[in-house]
């Protein structure tokens, strides 16, 4: 089965393959096989999101693994479930790849989706195989509230504090470091494999965060949504005193490639790290990283950034 390409088999056998890797969940009441799957939604209300990621547009398979993809689809729609307040409970996932693509590569993702969600208690209950020129994976996932009201984008309010979750600026070293052809680093594992802190989700909301998102698209543009649809100015601290241990992390890497480090931290994306304001005692977890204040955009020690983040059309 190692040189079996997915040509080689039939759509029923890919999809038993797949199958037998894939985690059930607290929350699956039926699982895959029949044409929909079944979740408990004890709360009442589900958080849903969905997310895609495409072969040569966020991952290259001369850098990634099948285990590689998998584990990153599945995070980046957690993070996005955490980012509400929620805590995660089921995946479906639509998968297309080309026939020649080996089947260790599509086994490969489905372990890489369990190694994410099983520990979570996270289900993956479904889904859909298709044949197309590229792999592509689109992932939906579920969260439940446990009876809080979501966290949205629209709640900060001057003299909350701004604080951040995880880590920043990690992923887009890692990318640098595999453009330069270096793959000894850990950073390069935060780019392939992204570790985002999926319980300061729900501890946030707890603490009574009054805003939250994942830093998907690097600190600045994301900031910038939370300040659109907050109508204030979220002003960070010094990239020094706010990030000093990401960037203490990161300079050996900006130094390989000949790059700044904070331009990583407030412009790279994909850490999956998580920006919220408190308007209280911050939740474990975080670390203040500057304030709300009256007025609109983003600023970093006073000044308008120089970088803006990633744009997907851009």
């Amino acid at each position: 089965m190692d040189t079996a390409r997915v040509a080689d088999l039939d759509e029923d056998a890919l999809v038993a393959l797949v199958a037998a890797r894939l985690p059930a969940g607290r929350s699956t009441f039926l699982g895959p096989g029949d044409d929909a799957a079944v979740v408990v939604a004890g709360d009442g209300r589900f958080v849903v999101t969905t997310d895609v990621l495409v072969e040569d547009q966020h991952f290259r398979r001369e850098w990634s693994s099948g285990a590689d993809v998998g584990a990153r689809a599945a995070m980046q729609n957690l993070a996005d479930v955490a980012a509400m307040g929620a805590s995660p409970t089921a995946l479906v996932v639509a998968l297309t790849v080309p026939p020649d693509l080996p089947v260790a590569f599509v086994t490969g993702l489905a372990e890489g989706l369990a190694a994410v969600c099983a520990p979570l208690g996270v289900g993956v209950v479904g889904g859909d195989l298709s044949a197309g020129p590229s792999v592509q994976v689109a992932v939906t996932a579920h969260g439940d509230l446990a009876g809080r009201a979501p966290v949205r984008r629209s709640g900060a309010r001057p003299g909350d504090t701004v604080a951040h979750a995880g880590v920043a600026g990690w992923s887009a070293a890692g990318l640098a470091l595999l453009v330069a052809g270096r793959r000894d680093d850990e950073l390069v594992g935060a780019y392939l494999c992204p570790r985002a802190p999926l319980a300061a989700g729900p501890a946030a909301a707890r603490a009574g965060a009054s805003a939250m998102l994942d830093v998907s698209d690097g600190l600045v543009r994301d900031a910038q949504r939370i300040a659109s649809a907050s109508g204030v100015q979220i002003a960070f601290d010094s990239v020094a005193q706010a990030f000093a241990d990401d960037l203490a992390r990161l300079a050996g890497a900006a130094a390989v490639v000949g790059a700044q480090a904070d331009d990583w931290v407030l412009g790279g994306g994909e850490d999956h790290g998580l920006l919220a304001t408190f308007p209280g005692a911050l939740a474990h977890g975080f670390r203040p990283v500057g304030h709300v204040v009256a007025g609109q955009g983003v600023t970093v020690a006073g000044q308008q950034p120089t970088v803006s983040g990633w744009d997907h059309f851009g």
